[in-house]
């Protein structure tokens, strides 16, 4: 006759053993996914946990907003050339995201007070953080065009984040764009530089204490903008931003920032003005005028 004791150990055994591959086995589906955008000052929709703001190691960052082909990059190089301020290529944090692999990894955070969308904010903070003590300055800027297409999440994460808003006219952008692609695809590239201006001009309107600056003006008359950078920032303007050449910014590669001969030339090149007589779609038209844009 088998003895209960012994059947109660083995089925004890056999579910332990089953719980610690669960634990240890690839999940059978996908329970994470793109991270929520949740607006700002607004929950996750469906009643689903959100966690609070979690202590953050860089309190104020910069983030410098703009389209792409708008002189990020030899904004970056100007701002990195500052012995206080860090300006590295670009980071797309936006593309670094957790993994929640297991259906009771949600609850484990949440007894932490994290969610996904808070997991991620503490790494990207940690990102910058690991950055800013590498180089010994204490002022980060990250100046990836695609953070524009997200700058809300950014204000979420960190709500005292400084925001520095790159214009430049639309016409030049399509013009930029246009240029830099062997077949380009027109309607595509004036949809592309829209949706960015579009952001742009959100922020311009929901942002009231970022610093404005434009390219045009950037190359033209780049003692003045920096110093106006370096007052909005809080540190003393150095001659040395504008002799970018003479420091060390990193490699320029694709996906990592403007690669070109003009940015690698290590001087300040006047920007390429839009064609007076291309016609710009009614919209950007319209974007373009309210940034003091002649259309």
């Amino acid at each position: 006759m088998r003895d209960p004791r012994m059947s109660a150990i083995a089925k004890g055994l056999k579910r332990r053993g089953r719980l610690m591959a669960q634990a240890v086995s690839p999940s059978r589906r996908t329970l994470d996914g793109i991270p929520t955008q949740r607006p700002v000052g607004q929950e996750q929709p469906s009643g689903g946990y959100v966690a609070p703001l979690a202590p953050r190691l860089v309190q104020s960052p910069v983030f410098v907003l703009s389209s792409v082909r708008s002189g990020s990059t030899l904004l970056r190089v100007l701002l990195n050339s500052h012995s206080r301020i860090r300006a590295p290529h670009e980071m797309h944090l936006r593309t670094v995201h957790v993994r929640m692999s297991r259906e009771f990894t949600a609850d484990a955070m949440k007894e932490l007070a994290l969610d996904k969308d808070e997991l991620e904010h503490v790494l990207w903070d940690r990102v910058l953080h690991l950055e800013l003590s590498r180089s010994g300055k204490d002022v980060i800027v990250d100046k990836t065009p695609p953070n524009t297409l997200m700058w809300p999440r950014l204000h979420r994460c960190w709500p005292e984040a400084r925001f520095v808003l790159l214009l430049r006219h639309p016409g030049a952008v399509i013009q930029s764009l246009t240029s830099r692609r062997a077949e380009p695809d027109h309607d595509q590239i004036r949809g592309e530089v829209l949706g960015y201006a579009e952001k742009l001009e959100e922020a311009r309107q929901q942002l009231p204490g970022a610093h404005v600056i434009t390219y045009e003006d950037l190359t033209a008359e780049p003692e003045q903008v920096t110093r106006g950078l370096c007052e909005y920032l809080g540190v003393p303007w150095e001659s040395g931003m504008l002799e970018y050449g003479t420091k060390d910014h990193g490699t320029f590669r694709p996906k990592l920032g403007d690669w070109s001969e003009e940015i690698r030339s290590g001087r300040i090149q006047a920007a390429r003005q839009a064609d007076p007589g291309a016609e710009l779609p009614p919209r950007l038209a319209e974007i373009a005028k309210a940034w003091g844009y002649p259309v």
